[in-house]
């Protein structure tokens, strides 16, 4: 069996990945299997290294006393070398690799090989850090990228491996942004040596596509692919047998898409929720901190939003305003979304271009042009102190959703001679509003949510916030316009029963994750168990988290059948919502196991271990 050269609790110096820069980490353990050392860095920061890419301390500084003691200080004091030629070597070392060179090029000394160990330690900007506790996500779509490139230092460096292998990232410490000082070599002696700042993040598997080669096809397929399903779903509920097996459904004439009425009316709404939302009115709440450590300013008025909007489409019913027209126009009024969704992304993606880096978002920098705009590029855009990202969010689209619905309602009424509605379609309406209104009545809780705290905002979310909400979540309500389907009375029983269960689940777990996430030392939560993880979180596995891992997801799932189950059996179409909610959750449940046990190695384990199914107790 071979030797161990370093053993459990040694101190040594680890090769970042990537790059040349070694800090100080301690050994944890082994892997005979893999042949793979796993180290810890000071910020918490977990790594798998191979042997070659770990050096003992004492042998690395004597190594670097070595090399500079081998330089002729003639030379390095000539008077012959150009200014240009001085001035580039300077700008590409990082602060700490001109401290360490200082040191190692002057007269041994205790006090300066203290100091060493200083000039190499790391400190990570986080990819994280606005969260000081989690669990898990609660939002539509997740995975943050930021390119990285190690920086090149002339005097301390390790030899390049042609085979070197893939580094596994198993946790990462949030630890604020690390920022580079410049350093004169003559001032080192004055004054402590600055710590090294290592790169931003390590680069992750990108969303929609995987790495880059890959991101380009996997955003053009999104692209493409998102805005034809809804135009399918639209063409196909439209038709008086929407089977599936329907395909390709009949296309209209191609004057029919756009709609100048239609695309006046979508400005009118968008602009009338805007100005809602920007009245001084309702509670202004602070956001997570940001990568900077700024908190921004939300104005959480959405309740009072729909409560204006509903009076003002009440009122216009009264007098006369045929909202059955949104019925009829359906096709129209989603193209027109479309259109906006389309200048609005060009918009953000164009401004994103000029803004500071820090206000860019990790998961939209990867460097490509399409997967940006597509992923979105800016974290937070903003006129002034409107910010476009969180209006988009909750406002037109998920207030439009309601009205939707309502006119759906409008149009079975007229359509089948009714003087009220049908029991499916008031179960519907009734359903999802309470859906929509819980959401913003508890709107502060979505600042705590992946898409405000780290989604950039970009064509996805607004193609998504803007055209996707609206126009494929209504779609049980405009099937039941064509398709009635009468419910008996314990077939009424049942369904709501499922809603309310469902909804409870939904909001209290929803609620304690909300709370656990801004004040983890809440009494109010004291007696809930967690799990410390090495970055400073922890996780929660008791309450509702502690009997399946996605509490919310499953309160989701029970609605979402909920909302199916009056438009009956007949068809697969009204079922879309619950089919496509299914694989969404299921994706997230994957995506979220890879990135929380990268970032919290061996503490996700025993929670894994701990609360074993996902979604459904004692199923997944």
């Amino acid at each position: 069996m071979p030797s161990v050269k370093f053993q459990k609790g040694d101190m040594v110096m680890g090769r970042w990945p990537g790059s040349s820069l070694y800090y100080e980490v301690k050994v944890l353990n082994f892997n005979a299997k893999s042949q793979l050392y796993t180290v810890i860095y000071k910020d918490g920061t977990e790594l798998e290294l191979k042997e070659q890419d770990i050096k003992s301390t004492v042998g690395f500084q004597t190594r670097a006393r070595s090399r500079s003691r081998s330089k002729s200080p003639g030379r390095r004091r000539s008077r012959s070398r150009s200014p240009a030629r001085t001035t580039r070597r300077s700008s590409s070392r990082t602060a700490a690799a001109v401290a360490a060179a200082a040191i190692t090029e002057s007269a041994p000394s205790s006090r300066r090989e203290a100091k060493l160990k200083e000039a190499l330690e790391v400190r990570l900007s986080p990819i994280d850090q606005t969260k000081p506790a989690e669990n898990n996500s609660n939002n539509k779509h997740e995975k943050k990228e930021e390119n990285n490139t190690a920086n090149k230092v002339n005097e301390v460096e390790a030899e390049p491996d042609k085979n070197q292998s893939r580094y596994n990232l198993r946790r990462r410490k949030d630890d604020g942004d690390a920022k580079q000082e410049e350093v004169k070599p003559e001032e080192v002696g004055e004054k402590e040596a600055k710590p090294a700042a290592a790169p931003a993040a390590i680069p992750t598997s990108l969303d929609f596509g995987g790495k880059i080669g890959r991101l380009k096809m996997g955003a053009y397929f999104w692209l493409l692919f998102l805005p034809a399903w809804v135009l399918f779903l639209t063409l196909q509920v439209n038709l008086k047998d929407p089977s599936l097996a329907n395909f390709p459904p009949p296309v209209p004439p191609l004057e029919t898409f756009f709609d100048a009425q239609a695309l006046g009316f979508v400005v009118l709404w968008i602009l009338f929720q805007a100005l809602l939302y920007v009245l001084p009115v309702g509670k202004l709440s602070e956001g997570m901190p940001l990568r900077s450590g700024e908190r921004l300013k939300y104005r959480t008025n959405g309740f009072f939003a729909i409560v204006v909007s509903s009076l003002v489409t009440a009122a216009a019913v009264y007098q006369g305003v045929d909202l059955t027209y949104i019925h009829s126009n359906f096709l129209q009024l989603a193209v027109a979304s479309f259109l906006v969704s389309v200048l609005l992304s060009v918009y953000l993606y164009v401004r994103s271009r000029y803004v500071a880096p820090e206000r860019l978002a990790l998961g939209g920098n990867s460097g490509n042009v399409v997967y940006d705009f597509f992923k979105g590029h800016e974290l937070n855009p903003r006129i002034r102190d409107f910010d476009l990202k969180f209006f988009c969010e909750m406002r037109p689209g998920l207030i439009g959703w309601c009205l939707i619905n309502f006119a759906m309602a409008l149009a079975e009424m007229k359509q089948q001679h009714l003087e009220a509605p049908s029991h499916s379609m008031i179960l519907v309406n009734l359903f999802q509003l309470l859906y929509v209104v819980d959401g913003l009545w508890n709107e502060e809780a979505i600042l705590t949510t992946m898409d405000l705290m780290h989604d950039g905002f970009g064509f996805m979310l607004a193609f998504g916030d803007l055209v996707w909400v609206p126009f494929t979540y209504t779609l049980q309500a405009y099937y039941l316009v064509s398709h009635p389907n009468p419910l008996s009375f314990p077939a009424l029983t049942v369904i709501i029963t499922l809603k309310l269960v469902g909804f409870y689940i939904f909001r209290k777990s929803n609620s304690q994750k909300n709370a656990f996430r801004r004040n983890p030392s809440d009494p109010t939560l004291s007696h809930l168990k967690t799990i410390p993880t090495a970055t400073g979180k922890s996780l929660l596995v008791s309450g509702w988290w502690g009997v399946v891992r996605h509490p919310n997801y499953l309160g989701d799932l029970i609605m979402a059948l909920a909302w199916s189950l009056p438009c009956g059996c007949s068809h697969l179409l009204p079922w879309y919502y619950m089919i496509y909610f299914i694989i969404l959750l299921v994706h997230r449940d994957s995506r979220d196991m890879s990135d929380c046990r990268r970032k919290y190695g061996s503490a996700w384990d025993e929670y894994c271990r701990t609360v074993r199914y996902r979604i459904i107790p004692r199923v997944y």
